[in-house]
């Protein structure tokens, strides 16, 4: 996991979970934009800081949460 800056995500299109609701409450977005990586934001703070995956990484972790 690393940072990445704002300037980097300028054309990223943000997806939040469809697990979410629509309450705006705690919500996570990610982005699929970038092959290679994936950035993951708080929908509460967009403008806050962003974590990026490796998409290896981000994939194994989703199929992980959907086996449980």
């Amino acid at each position: 996991m690393r940072s990445i800056s704002d300037h980097v995500l300028s054309g990223a299109i943000w997806h939040k979970s469809s697990y979410s609701g629509g309450g705006n409450g705690n919500c996570l977005e990610a982005s699929v934009s970038h092959v290679t990586h994936i950035p993951v934001r708080d929908s509460k703070t967009p403008l806050g800081p962003k974590l990026v995956f490796r998409a290896e990484s981000w994939s194994a972790f989703v199929e992980e949460l959907k086996r449980r």
